[in-house]
């Protein structure tokens, strides 16, 4: 299945080394034909092209052996004692092989121009003379580049690696933070239940039920971070329905939600923390009960989203001191896991008495 996209990366690869050891030829002959001009007998940059193509596709052919000894043999730390003697012997070896191919091929097409050699032996010790520096210089180049290639590599990998890493540990917390709140807020719920049971049994077996509801919308989505506004409007609902039959007519739940938001992604469980705490801690304690607002709308390409109360408010407005049970600390942690400095959550006081939460985070329709 994926031998065509190999075969298309290897292709597209050797291709282009190819066409660098063409742009060499070009650079070269372009070098000779320009020196060529101050010579009596000038040749054709026909012919100049020819020699150094030649001598550029030797090297050509020799690259999957040096690249296959730079890898083999690499600097890397403790295996430079090794492979940097290594590479000075190859390089020598290579060069020098190197140097008998373009002594045996381009003698026979006329370089050096004006030149005759009686044997091969004489011409080979000619370009040894004149070459071998620049074929030294050649082999550490592909080797120097191969090795620069690899280090990019590892540095990719081990960016990707981490990045792999730290998204897993994030994603780790966030699930550890998130079922936090389970046990939370069954603990809460059946405490609510138990205080139903001799007092309004037909009411305690509703609470089971909607229980019941809750805890399989919960485990449907015990795995996920985010759902849809939509979703997490009905978990909430099931919720209000069973502190409502707890507190009676003293617990009053109004929701203005555009239509926009509701397609819009949000944390899993992210406003049932923020209610429960309005009526646990704003509308419990009063005896005539209160209400609890949630609004949501979309403004700027952010989600708004509004817990607010008329309970008792905070004692001597004191909000810096005000302290945090599981499910607000909880809620803050997880926003700021998922989205650092792109939210905002604020607590404020709601006029004279009750409390208000202001919620903003990125505007995004939740992946269907």
């Amino acid at each position: 299945m994926n031998s065509q996209p190999a075969f298309k990366t290897k292709f597209l690869k050797w291709a282009t080394i190819w066409g660098v050891w063409t742009l060499f030829g070009f650079f070269f002959a372009s070098q000779f034909a320009l020196q060529n001009q101050f010579s009596r007998n000038p040749v054709a940059f026909w012919q100049i092209l020819l020699w150094q193509m030649v001598s550029g596709y030797v090297w050509f052919a020799l690259s999957p052996l040096i690249i296959f000894l730079a890898q083999k043999f690499p600097f890397e730390t403790g295996r430079w004692r090794i492979s940097l003697p290594f590479h000075i012997v190859a390089s020598v070896i290579v060069a020098l092989f190197q140097q008998a191919i373009d002594a045996f091929v381009l003698t026979r097409l006329g370089y050096p121009p004006g030149r005759q050699f009686t044997n091969f032996l004489e011409a080979y010790q000619f370009f040894v003379y004149v070459n071998l520096h620049l074929s030294l210089l050649i082999y550490w180049g592909v080797v120097g580049i191969k090795s620069s290639f690899n280090y990019y590599q590892k540095y990719r990998e081990r960016e990707l690696q981490t990045s792999q890493l730290e998204a897993r540990l994030a994603q780790s917390r966030l699930q550890v933070l998130k079922m936090q709140l389970h046990p939370h807020f069954l603990f809460n719920t059946l405490n609510a239940i138990s205080e139903l049971i001799y007092k309004d049994a037909e009411s305690a077996e509703r609470m089971i039920t909607d229980l019941s509801d809750l805890l399989r919308m919960s485990f449907e989505n015990l795995e996920v971070q985010e759902v849809s506004l939509k979703q997490e409007l009905e978990f909430l609902e099931k919720y209000v329905e069973i502190e409502q039959m707890r507190f009676h007519d003293r617990l009053k739940v109004e929701m203005q939600v555009s239509p926009d938001t509701l397609d819009a992604s949000v944390p899993n469980m992210i406003l049932q923390p923020l209610v429960e705490n309005a009526i646990k801690h704003g509308i419990g304690p009063r005896s005539e009960g209160g209400r609890i607002d949630i609004s949501a709308v979309r403004n700027n390409g952010d989600l708004h989203l509004t817990v607010s109360d008329d309970g008792i408010g905070v004692p001597f407005g004191d909000l810096e001191n005000l302290p945090e049970g599981v499910g607000l600390s909880n809620t803050k942690r997880r926003l700021r896991h998922l989205y650092g400095d792109k939210h905002t959550f604020d607590l404020s006081a709601c006029g004279d008495k009750g409390m208000k939460v202001n919620l903003t985070i990125p505007f995004k329709e939740l992946d269907k």
